[in-house]
């Protein structure tokens, strides 16, 4: 197969042996951290003392190193007038006309696209996520017609990259002019700004431009002199667009993705120098913005966390087709954003799903790790960005430790709190449902809520009720707001991590506490979960549980006879056993796959009525000699 991820970024030392960066703030080793929303780390010193949170707990957060690239005291001022609208051509040429619109250089994309569905796109159908549409029969208008995932695609002109992986510019070209011309038809002029549907949202707009730049032999590849002009002419009234707009992007990471893109133009357009200035200086200022001091974006999402650095790396092929080097700043917001996505993939089985993402296969990660130039290990004690990762052996467990994204940071923020995945020798074996990004491609969108609830993770669920509460549209409301965390190794070199979190006390009088102890050899996960009363005794009665641990569906399952474990076989032939106290039963469920389609699997499920006194419910992940 080549050499794998783990191969490029691990080359020289085994994972157990990462250094870890610490944020620089501190706790006890008598008492677990805790974490609020946004997670705040107070970090292992022995005998430290812990510091009182911060008044405004997200500032907590954000990079405050990053800082505009420096410039004379002209270069500010032409910054300063372009901000405020002064043309880039009076500025770049005074008193001279302005420069024949062009592209300046060819850019070399950094990223391969998918030679499938570029191939599919030349025989006259869109493949999203698995899904085929036909290009005759889609919707190029900004409206809201299209699902998310496909109007991200369309509108952002991603195809761009797959029908350049697929064979040369030449062949290309007609495929490319057909489509674009159908999008020019559909979408004459911007609007006055940015509206309801995905064609004009910043994110949209931002992907288009920088994508027109990047695949500019594809894009320019019309005979026809005016027709050539007229998409030069598109492109500049884009980038004139997102100049005035960029202000209102929708996410973080649309405003990332947008300043990169005027970025780009300001570097490969004529005349560009004042709008590079803008890009850059807004650049990395939305950078530190939208990603805390681990390197992860505040939105908690690993598909968030490669958008961003592909977008980085493809601007850094911008600057490399026109002999310029990065500012210093985008050099480090790149180098402090891959550990942490490290930090949530299983060795050779791609992404956790978490935060709505789904497994993005590993060699499409080898490839973006290696054009990003960074090599490093992974976060195991990803605090704030709020993952933790055991490794031991062949195994690999992930846990989300933090409550969910604060309001408006992530598209689909997930009621995952506590839940954790397990693999072993790159197999999945617990999981959770995720790909929640996914709905609307082969993913029906009307799962997309249910699949960002607590019960779609493999963690506790108390009365059928989301630890934080799950809104459409994307919306998050009351639940966890704070964490506790505590990771330390015990007797025989195993790793043991106690995390709790609150979102159950307001409504039921009970904390989720989860103790995780994996084995040094990894050939041992076991775990407890509790519910403690948040006041002495607590309330009488009982209240239902479910626990529940979602497996891959390659997994095969048989309930032990006892009614009390079940035995799991893996692709590899290998076998784990899970056990428990209590009565355990499996029950079919789905979850999304690396190619983003659901796929029918099973979940083990330990479930029946808890004291509202408090409760507690061992179990054991084995893996059988």
């Amino acid at each position: 197969m080549g050499e794998t991820l783990f191969d490029f970024v691990a080359r020289k030392t085994d994972d157990d042996g990462e250094t870890q960066r610490r944020p620089a703030v501190s706790m006890t080793n008598s008492a677990p951290e805790v974490l609020a929303a946004p997670a705040i780390v107070r970090d292992a010193g022995a005998g430290a003392a812990v510091p009182p949170p911060p008044a405004n707990p997200s500032t907590a957060l954000v990079v405050t190193d990053y800082t505009p690239p420096d410039l004379g005291p002209i270069e500010r001022l032409v910054r300063f007038a372009y901000k405020f609208g002064v043309s880039g051509s009076v500025l770049a040429r005074p008193l001279r006309k302005a420069s024949a619109p062009r592209i300046l250089a060819t850019v070399t994309e950094p990223l391969r696209g998918d030679a499938a569905a570029g191939m599919a796109l030349r025989a006259g159908h869109f493949l999203i996520l698995g899904l085929k549409l036909p290009v005759a029969q889609t919707d190029f208008h900004g409206t809201e017609t299209l699902t998310a995932p496909v109007a991200r695609y369309v509108h952002g002109f991603q195809w761009l990259a797959d029908l350049a992986a697929c064979s040369a510019a030449s062949q290309g070209a007609a495929t490319a002019e057909r489509v674009l011309d159908m999008w020019l038809a559909a979408n004459t002029a911007p609007p006055p700004k940015p509206g309801k549907g995905m064609a004009w949202s910043i994110e949209a707009t931002a992907h288009r431009v920088l994508n027109w730049i990047v695949h500019a032999p594809l894009v320019l590849s019309t005979a026809q002199d005016a027709k050539r002009a007229k998409i030069l002419a598109a492109l500049g009234e884009q980038a004139r667009w997102l100049d005035r707009h960029i202000g209102n992007a929708e996410t973080r990471l649309a405003a990332l993705v947008g300043w990169s893109a005027i970025t780009a133009a300001g570097l490969l357009l004529p005349d560009g120098k004042p709008r590079r200035l803008y890009g850059e200086a807004g650049l990395v200022r939305a950078l530190g913005e939208a990603v805390g001091e681990e390197g992860g974006m505040l939105s908690r999402s690993p598909t968030d966390q490669v958008e961003a650095i592909a977008t980085i790396v493809r601007l850094n092929a911008c600057y490399a087709a026109v002999e310029r080097d990065p500012p210093e700043g985008l050099a480090q917001g790149l180098a402090s954003l891959v550990p942490p996505l490290l930090c949530v993939v299983h060795n050779h089985d791609g992404l956790g799903s978490w935060q709505g993402a789904w497994p993005m296969r590993e060699n499409d990660l080898a490839r973006l790790i290696r054009a990003s130039g960074v090599r490093v290990r992974p976060l195991r004690d990803a605090r704030v960005w709020g993952y933790q990762r055991m490794r031991a052996s062949e195994s690999v467990v992930q846990l989300d430790a933090a409550p969910p994204p604060a309001k408006g940071e992530a598209r689909f923020p997930c009621a995952s709190t506590l839940a954790f995945e397990l693999s072993y020798r790159g197999q999945r074996i617990v999981t959770n449902c995720g790909g929640a990004e996914a709905a609307g491609a082969l993913v029906p969108a009307r799962l997309e809520q249910g699949l960002r609830g607590t019960a779609a993770h493999s963690t506790l669920v108390l009365d059928n009720a989301n630890s934080t509460a799950i809104h459409v549209r994307g919306g998050i409301g009351k639940g966890v707001s704070e964490v506790t965390l505590d990771r330390r190794t015990v007797r025989g070199g195993a790793t043991r991590i106690e995390a709790g979190h609150d979102g159950y006390a307001a409504r039921y009088g009970l904390l989720h506490r989860r103790v995780l102890v994996l084995r040094d050899d990894g050939s041992e996960l076991v775990g407890e979960d509790a519910l403690v009363p948040t006041k002495g005794k607590g309330k009488r009665g009982q209240i239902g549980y479910a626990v529940r641990f979602h497996l891959d569906h390659r997994i095969e399952a048989m309930a032990s006879s006892d009614g009390h474990g079940v035995l799991l076989q893996l692709p590899d032939g290998s076998h784990w056993q899970f056990r428990c106290h209590e009565d355990v039963i499996l029950e079919e469920g789905f979850r999304v796959d690396a190619d983003a389609r659901p796929r029918p699997a099973r979940q083990i499920v330990v479930q029946g009525l808890a004291s509202r006194g408090g409760a507690s419910f061992a179990w054991t992940f084995k893996r059988m000699s």
